[in-house]
């Protein structure tokens, strides 16, 4: 897709969470990037410093990189660690010199420039897309939060460029989602700014629309500028569908004497304090109870948090102790796998019986994972508070066993029901609980929001071969 001069559209993504990183808003992030690419976008993406990943946060997958593609530049602007820095042989001069003037001048920063600690990143990035623009002129800038220094970023290239910029919200900013409340007092200079970024954006996008919804009304002057682009699941990391559509039911009924294998539970994702992770150990206890689900397991795959201290907590909230033989998996029917290889997620996925959709948060949420696992076509059990947004995807899903609660009993039996439904699962009935899911892959998804970046920067839909 080139332009009358011979170009292609030049876009500028500010996505500080990119791979190698394995932050929750990675997925997006990466298939946007590549998507624009294959469409025929020129993609320049600013992102996270690699000691930040590596030494600050230890939130990294390095095969998630080898999915980017190789085309896409990829530059990283530096990062003022100062809140991250623990070791006084990194401190700068003025730090190790003037400390408490040091802390006041970081402060000042905060309350009174922009209230987050990844700005410097966003000055950064502001001073590197001068001077890539004096070369060769971006069309758009794409920036996406969180953190949101991005849209200060992006706010502040339009000031001095007039390049027009989206506004990406993967997370909200100024809405606490694990509250449904505001995230800060009435006075705060993230409102000032917040309104200051959506007023001169070309377009502000949301993951729902309960996030649109709260923000246009927040926003009336901009509202008509907002859209909806879901989260999806990406087929270049999942097995497609018709691959495993023929393979047989994993549970086979039984005939006669034959003795049916346990079920297979199965959670996906980063654990985090943020979720029910306690109600969901205790309801699985109580559902294996039951005699269908005597011997099951629910296997937990992926990182237990994002930080290196987060393990222990969460074994805790899990009731797994390495120690302790009595809370083990064969007492308590809870297993804790690993972190798993993006080449193997699908056979995690295929493996299971069941899959258990853990959610933290309220009525705003919704999380990536679940695109994933209607993919697949198995029962999918919810472990959520009631109305998150994540159930207006789930919606049609024909093998969704929701509580609509959180009470462990009322978690137990949609637990049971939904081994049951394991067993009697028919080719059929997969098949049609995958085409639910179709409608979410990324590539679909994020069709509309090409054509409006296209809209933006005056470029035409390019010819089909």
């Amino acid at each position: 897709m080139k332009n009358r001069s011979g170009r292609r559209p030049r876009v500028l993504y500010l996505a500080f969470y990119f791979p190698p990183s394995r932050a929750s808003g990675v997925y997006r992030a990466r298939a946007t990037a590549n998507h624009l690419v294959e469409k025929g976008w020129d993609v320049t993406v600013f992102a996270s410093p690699l000691d930040f990943l590596y030494k600050r946060i230890g939130s990294v997958d390095e095969g998630l990189s080898e999915t980017v593609d190789p085309s896409i530049r990829v530059e990283r602007p530096s990062l003022n660690q100062y809140t991250w820095q623990q070791d006084l042989r990194e401190f700068s001069w003025l730090r190790r010199s003037f400390p408490l003037m040091a802390k006041r001048v970081y402060h000042l920063s905060q309350t009174k420039l922009f209230p987050e600690r990844y700005s410097s990143w966003a000055w950064a990035s502001v001073m590197r897309a001068l001077k890539l623009h004096s070369k060769k002129r971006f069309d758009v800038v794409v920036a996406t939060g969180n953190p949101f220094a991005s849209f200060g970023a992006a706010w502040l290239f339009n000031r001095l460029t007039g390049v027009p910029y989206v506004m990406d919200y993967r997370d909200s900013w100024t809405l606490d989602l694990f509250h449904d409340e505001p995230a800060f007092p009435k006075d705060h200079i993230a409102w000032g700014w917040e309104k200051r970024m959506l007023n001169k954006a070309s377009a502000a996008v949301f993951v729902n629309e309960a996030l649109r919804g709260w923000h246009a009304e927040r926003y009336p002057d901009v509202a008509d500028r907002m859209m909806v682009v879901p989260n999806g699941w990406d087929a270049d990391v999942l097995p497609k569908a018709e691959e495993s559509a023929e393979e047989p039911s994993s549970v086979p009924a039984t005939t006669g004497t034959e003795t049916q294998r346990p079920l297979k539970f199965a959670y996906l994702g980063t654990l985090t304090v943020k979720q029910p992770v306690e109600e969901m150990a205790e309801a699985f206890k109580i559902a294996r109870r039951h005699p269908d689900l005597a011997d099951a397991e629910l296997q937990i795959h992926g990182h237990l948090g994002f930080f290196k201290n987060s393990p222990a907590t969460l074994k805790q909230k899990l009731g797994l102790d390495d120690e302790a033989p009595e809370n083990g998996a064969e007492a308590t029917g809870l297993r804790y796998c690993g972190p798993v290889s993006k080449t193997e997620v699908g056979r995690v996925y295929e493996d299971a019986d069941v899959l258990v959709f853990l959610a933290g948060g309220g009525k705003y949420v919704t999380s990536g994972k679940i695109f994933e696992y209607m993919a697949f076509g198995h029962p999918i059990v919810s472990v959520h508070a009631p109305g998150i947004a994540a159930q207006d995807v789930l919606e049609g899903y024909p093998l969704w066993f929701n509580a609509d609660s959180l009470d462990v009993d009322a978690l137990a039996a949609s637990m049971v029901a939904a081994g049951k439904a394991a067993r009697d699962l028919t080719p059929e009935q997969r098949e049609t609980a995958r085409r639910h899911a179709d409608k979410y892959q990324r590539d679909a998804v994020l069709e509309p929001f090409e054509e409006r970046l296209r809209a933006i920067t005056g470029r035409e839909t390019p010819a089909q071969d």
